[in-house]
């Protein structure tokens, strides 16, 4: 089963990946530009690994823990939002955060 579980984490990464190339590809002057960024392209394309590798967990993992899972790229990418352009980051954003991963570990509880 820990193959799948890898599989997914790969998905949750590459998910992240194209989260943040999409975000550094919002820049454009129009919408047009920003469509055909590289960036843009890029993060869309790694969206569809990310979707991939996802139809290739759900193959043994249950959606029940799967689709919760990839919760945790909320995490990753307010962090690296926080980091990569200074992105706010409060109290409260830290304790919701806190709480997604503490769901997430109680969902994958067996």
């Amino acid at each position: 089963m820990w193959p799948y579980y890898a599989v997914l984490g790969g998905a949750i990464v590459a998910g992240v990946i194209g989260q943040v190339l999409l975000k550094s590809g919002a820049g454009a002057e129009t919408f047009l530009r920003q469509m055909l960024a590289p960036h843009t392209v890029i993060g869309l394309f790694f969206y569809g690994i990310a979707a991939l590798l996802y139809i290739v967990a759900l193959r043994k993992l249950p959606v029940s823990v799967a689709f919760p899972s990839v919760a945790l790229s909320y995490v990753v990418v307010a962090i690296l939002g926080r980091l990569l352009w200074q992105e706010p980051l409060g109290l409260y954003q830290i304790a919701g955060l806190a709480l997604i991963v503490g769901g997430v570990v109680l969902i994958n509880q067996h």
